[in-house]
């Protein structure tokens, strides 16, 4: 006789074969049926459900019911947004950063904790809710640097050193041969490598910090001593120390590195959980995990169009999206296709066991988050001006400068709705009204003039903006995106896309 409920399995099954990447499965996301997006969404969560709902776990530090509730809300908002045209390179750690900003956000909404008491456990919800920041001070250049990374480049290292898989892991996932991920793989340490030297640079308080830079950089590298200056210094400027130390981690220690730069709390239990580590040695992931092939050489940078240059991974990614992934109809499609990936995410709560063993994580140390430096080549607060896109429209406001206005294009006019002002803590802020500011989280991409709001409020990072040396603008709740105009002729609204580094999401002051 059948029993009504047979043995869940222990694992989630594979997913996919070893020629459909994570690229391929989401394309029915974008243009196909709601069949077809619903058989996608599960694929994907067959490949990327446990992982994301053991952190979940480890951010709430219990399993249960709470847990799949997290996982199945990460998996909704990332495969919806990858319905609107998001790339899916990358995948495992944007579902894990997104597992654990909605336990934050939960914890932090007392409607919500007070019917779900499980948030407050002093290791989890709560303990994430006081703390100053998920990602501690000491890590945000290598978090700056892996979100500099192209995606391919993120799936390479994270899969390789953070995971402890192989090669062939990230690219089945990427669609591109082992040989070819092999390659890329060490020219991906060496762009993290410096862009974490870049980022030590640009972020630098003082001159002196930025003379430094290379006398950090090169003993490090090489395996050196750094000069009694330099030490000096250090003893001094927590801003260089936290750089030396994560230079020093680069080799020794990579996957530990890039855990607690994205994932911030709860990192080092994630890691422990990986099954690679737990089969593998040394848990630093470079030095000894399953997909390192051993210790590194120190210094071995390699040439421009070597073997291992990146642009050569990101062509052959590219090159087996499906047709019409980007197309206009994929972007409208992938709206009403939303509700599909919904169904099939609340479909597999509960479908694997909880595993672990409950056992409370150990919250990451954080501390505050500092602003982001006064930068160069936008109007300054107290200074508003125009800002220029790349075709030499001003970035404007529809109507009257009230909250709700849309953000648009248009031909410079030298008028109030066309003066802003970007300020220290990243504000682009509205001369037209008082207390308006850029709002590029309000209404689904379409960026609106809405209220200012503090730094450390619900709606901080909907208002604020990182701006890039190349005059991106990236949305604090999320770096991937970049403010560009939604069309090519005047009057396009603003919206927010996926940042590619194209001069059309480029902005000057004029």
């Amino acid at each position: 006789m059948l029993t009504p409920h047979p043995p869940r399995p222990s694992r989630p099954p594979s997913g996919a074969g070893s020629g459909e990447s994570d690229e391929f499965l989401a394309g029915p996301l974008r243009a196909g049926s709601d069949a077809e997006a619903s058989r996608s969404a599960a694929l994907l969560m067959a490949r990327h459900w446990q992982p994301a709902h053991e952190y979940a776990a480890i951010c709430l530090a219990a399993p249960g019911p709470l847990a799949h509730m997290v996982t199945a809300t990460a998996f909704h908002q990332v495969l919806g947004r990858l319905a609107l045209g998001e790339p899916a390179d990358a995948l495992r750690p944007r579902l894990l950063v997104a597992v654990r900003d909605t336990v934050l956000n939960w914890a932090a909404t007392d409607r919500i904790t007070a019917v779900l008491p499980q948030l407050a456990q002093p290791a989890g919800g709560r303990g994430m809710r006081t703390a100053p920041a998920p990602v501690p001070q000491n890590r945000l250049l290598s978090e700056r640097s892996f979100h500099a990374l192209s995606r391919p480049e993120q799936a390479l290292l994270w899969h390789t050193e953070v995971e402890a898989e192989p090669p062939a892991v990230p690219a089945g996932l990427l669609g591109v041969d082992v040989g070819s991920a092999t390659a890329a793989l060490d020219q991906a340490r060496e762009t993290f490598r410096e862009g974490l030297v870049r980022a030590h640079r640009e972020l630098a308080p003082g001159k002196e910090c930025r003379y430094y830079n290379r006398l950090l950089d090169v003993p490090i590298r090489r395996g050196g001593t750094l000069l009694p200056d330099v030490q000096d210094h250090l003893a001094g400027c927590a801003h260089c120390r936290h750089a030396a130390e994560q230079l020093g981690h680069v080799d020794a220690a990579l996957g530990v590195l890039l855990a607690e730069a994205v994932l911030g709390w709860g990192a080092r239990r994630y890691l422990d959980s990986r099954p690679g580590r737990r089969q593998g040695p040394a848990r630093g992931g470079s030095t000894g995990s399953a997909g390192s092939g051993g210790r590194r050489r120190r210094g071995g940078r390699r040439r421009a169009g070597g073997p291992g240059r990146p642009a050569r991974l990101v062509t052959a990614v590219s090159a087996r999206r499906p047709p019409g992934a980007w197309s206009s109809r994929a972007l409208l499609t992938g709206v009403g296709v939303a509700s599909a990936v919904l169904l099939a995410t609340v479909l597999a709560v509960g479908a694997w066991p909880d595993g672990g063993d409950g056992t409370e994580p150990v919250a990451t140390d954080a501390v505050p988050r500092p602003a982001s430096p006064s930068p160069t080549g936008l109007p300054a607060a107290g200074r508003p001006g125009p800002l220029r896109d790349a075709a030499g429209r001003c970035l404007d406001v529809k109507g009257g400068p009230e909250a709700g206005a849309s953000a648009v294009l248009a031909a410079c006019s030298g008028s109030a709705t066309q003066r802003w002002t970007y300020e220290t803590d990243g504000l682009l802020r509205s001369a037209a009204g008082t207390g308006l500011c850029l709002d590029s989280h309000a209404d689904a991409g379409v960026v609106l003039l809405g209220r200012c709001a503090g730094a450390g409020s619900e709606r901080g990072d909907d208002v604020r903006y990182d701006l890039t040396p190349q005059g991106e603008l990236l949305p604090r709740w999320d770096r991937t995106l970049a403010l560009a105009a939604g069309g090519d002729r005047t009057g396009a609204v603003l919206v927010v896309k996926v940042r590619d580094g194209s001069a059309a999401q480029r902005w000057t002051a004029a």
